[in-house]
């Protein structure tokens, strides 16, 4: 078993950008979920995704969910799915979309309504970079997937673990490793969202820095979920992606908790502190660089 390290902005991987590229070359993420009780989710992990650098962000939701997100941003495109839930039915339409994305991101807010399940299972085993988040891990067995992120909290790991008829009490890298050996040999990645998110793949894993109190605030999830859809869009490595994703939104957490003077921060608030974050990172590097003057 490898060790786990902590993360520092050193392990940070900024993805690079080509001066002459064009609109879509830096990665496009497609977002699958919402429901008439959770429509901020969606947005929430949108936003997340473009701030981390990626250019386009697609959300595909239920048709009354997708018009409140147009009016809550219009940086973020949306697909308007018939009806109230999404459904086995919209899958043609959603894998066509997929096909033109660079990472899908799967359950945002998608809700448990009926039919709901089978569409996710279907999106799921599409061969792509995708991100499994919220209700979606409830739905699907960990076994079966493949070049996956997986973002669940402490229950939502139990339900994935049972699932896959695996211990649900597994926690630490080593048990998960052994409860879930189909899940990681297929090159996923577990990002355990907790005090201090812990990233496991089959050979690595590495502890987030720890964030702070008011990250429990709703919402804050979802961002996660969005930087790790856009990093790995960009980054093409599931672990980088992960761990990039955790660190950011574990900074930016205490650098609002600073700023704001305790806990009053909102979801809302993260995604607007990933410029900050990286331009931390940015300026330490750019220190260890200059030349030492005698």
């Amino acid at each position: 078993m490898s060790h786990m390290r902590a993360l520092t902005r050193d392990d940070i991987v900024i993805p690079k950008r080509r001066l002459r590229s064009h609109k879509g070359q830096n990665g496009r993420v497609l977002i699958v979920g919402g429901s008439e009780d959770y429509v901020g989710a969606c947005a929430l992990a949108g936003i997340a995704a473009l701030r981390c650098g990626c250019d386009l962000v697609t959300i595909a939701a239920p048709e009354r969910v997708a018009w409140a997100i147009s009016a809550l941003s219009p940086d973020l495109i949306t697909r308007k799915m018939k009806g109230g839930s999404l459904g086995v039915r919209h899958y043609e339409e959603i894998r066509e979309l997929a096909s033109k994305a660079d990472a899908i991101l799967v359950g945002n807010g998608i809700g448990r309504a009926p039919g709901t399940a089978r569409l996710v299972r279907m999106l799921c085993a599409l061969d792509m970079p995708k991100v499994i988040d919220a209700d979606a891990l409830r739905m699907v067995d960990a076994n079966t997937l493949e070049g996956a992120i997986v973002t669940p909290h402490r229950g939502e790991l139990a339900a994935l673990l049972e699932n896959a008829g695996a211990d649900p009490h597994a926690t630490d890298p080593a048990a998960l490793r052994r409860s879930l050996k189909g899940f990681f040999s297929r090159g996923n990645v577990l990002l355990r969202k907790g005090h201090g998110d812990v990233i496991v793949a089959q050979r690595r894993s590495a502890r987030a820095p720890v964030g702070n109190p008011g990250m429990t605030r709703g919402g804050t999830g979802d961002v996660l979920a969005g930087l790790a859809a856009g990093y790995y869009a960009q980054l093409k490595d599931p672990f980088a992606a992960a761990c990039d994703a955790a660190y950011f939104n574990a900074v930016a957490g205490n650098i609002l908790r600073k700023r704001k003077k305790g806990y009053t921060y909102l979801a809302s608030d993260l995604a607007q502190e990933m410029a900050r974050v990286r331009e931390g990172i940015t300026r330490a590097r750019r220190r260890r660089r200059a030349p030492i003057l005698s």
